[in-house]
Formats: structure tokens, sequence, C-alpha cells
């Protein structure tokens, strides 16, 4: 195995986007393609050190940059999702952002086209979601302690690949009520639908440096080593 890392540049709505291609260098042959759609914080290394984990095991994976060329921030950030907000207060531009990115993934040499999928953290947990409301032809996809919000207007009747909804139970950003509604909207698109639940998890919990509990946010060994055993299976199933 010997994994690499290389920009992948592409123009999309609003200027040039800058993803990371990861792949196994020694696969000779196409093979399935995973969009990672990284936090409020746009693409890093901790992206990237996750898409090496993918890829060991056989895929072929595109760190998509959904915000564009040079837009990243950090924690210490005042105004750290002000990139993520401009997303969200237009959801049907962040909707085509994603099926561009989606496109680039599948033009890569190493992904075969027909056969993609995306997994995303909180905010590109979103990202997954959306990208089934609007019919994208991917196979599935994973969502880590997402944001559940389905855009207005823009979600379509149908989504026929299949979802993995890795969840905290305590997440003030997707409480329960949250989380049974998008139970309900997935069931009403025709969706082949899993939610796992982790109790005494809030959200972030795959994410190390992240521990502010008193407001809800914080790692959680267990919940990540549980939903990433979930996500190993999942894939599996879409590919195997």
């Amino acid at each position: 195995m010997t994994l690499s890392r290389r920009i992948v540049l592409n123009d999309g709505p609003g200027g040039l986007f800058e993803h990371m291609a990861v792949v196994d260098d020694a696969i000779g042959t196409a093979c399935p393609g995973i969009l990672l759609f990284p936090n409020v914080l746009g693409t890093k290394e901790a992206d990237f050190e996750k898409a090496e984990q993918v890829a060991a095991l056989g895929y072929a994976v595109l760190v998509a940059d959904v915000f564009g060329q040079g837009k990243r921030t950090t924690r210490a950030d005042p105004d750290a999702g002000r990139y993520m907000n401009e997303m969200n207060a237009d959801r049907a531009m962040m909707r085509d952002r994603l099926l561009v990115a989606h496109a680039a993934l599948k033009a890569l040499p190493e992904v075969d086209p027909a056969r993609t999928a995306a997994m995303g953290f909180c905010f590109g947990g979103k990202c997954v979601l959306d990208m089934a409301r609007a019919g994208a032809d991917i196979a599935g996809g994973v969502s880590y302690h997402g944001v559940y919000d389905p855009p207005e207007g823009l979600t379509g009747d149908s989504f026929t690949g299949k979802l993995l909804v890795a969840h905290g139970w305590d997440d003030p950003i997707a409480p329960p009520e949250a989380t049974v509604a998008l139970a309900r909207e997935l069931t009403a698109m025709g969706c082949d639908w899993q939610i796992h639940a982790y109790g005494h998890t809030g959200h972030a919990f795959t994410d190390e440096g992240v521990n502010m509990p008193e407001k809800g946010l914080a790692y959680s060994p267990d919940a990540d080593r549980r939903s990433w055993k979930a996500t190993v299976d999942f894939l599996a199933e879409l590919f195997g």
C-alpha cells in the first residue's frame, strides 16, 4: 500500500475550489470513490488523515472543498463559521457546489464513477444529507454528528441510495425532535436509512480536539470507535 495526496482544482459556483485527492497508488484498477466533507473549518490536515484511513480500506477519496480556495478558518477565529454561514444562507448554491465536488470525484482516474459515496462531519454531515436530498447518484452516505435541517423548497421526492447517520443523542445542535424529523423525512424519500444514536454523547464526538462538554461538544472515544466500525461495515455493504 502506497498512499499519496495531490491537490485537485476545479471551477464551480463562486470561484475556484481546491480539493485533496488521497489514493493508494498500489491499486491498479478504478475503485469506489468517497467524497469526504469537512466540518465548519474547511479542509485541513485532520481531514487528510481521515481520508488516508478511508483510502487504506481500498477506496479513492476526495476531501471536498466547498467554501472555495483559501477560505479556511480555525477554532481560534472569532468568526469561524463565516463560510459555512454563507452556504447555509443559500442552500441552492450549496447543492450546486456539492454536485460539482461529486463530479470532480468521478473524474479522478482512480475512481469508478459508477461507484461513489459520501461522508461528512458536522457541517459535512449536512452536506451528505443535502446530496441525498438533491438525488445525487451516490450509492450511499455517512453523516457524523451532522446538522439535519432540510433546505426549504429544495428537498427531492426520493433517494435510491443508503444512508448511515451516526448521532450523539445529547447533541444540542440536533436535539431528539430534529433527529425524529430527519427519520420521517428519509422515510418519506424512500431511503434505506439507519440512525445509530450514542447515549451520553454530544456534538463533534469524532473530533479529538474538541472538549467543551459544558456546551454539549466533546470527543467521545467510544462513539468515535463505534461509528467508524459501523462505517467500515456500511461501505463494505455498498461496494463489497
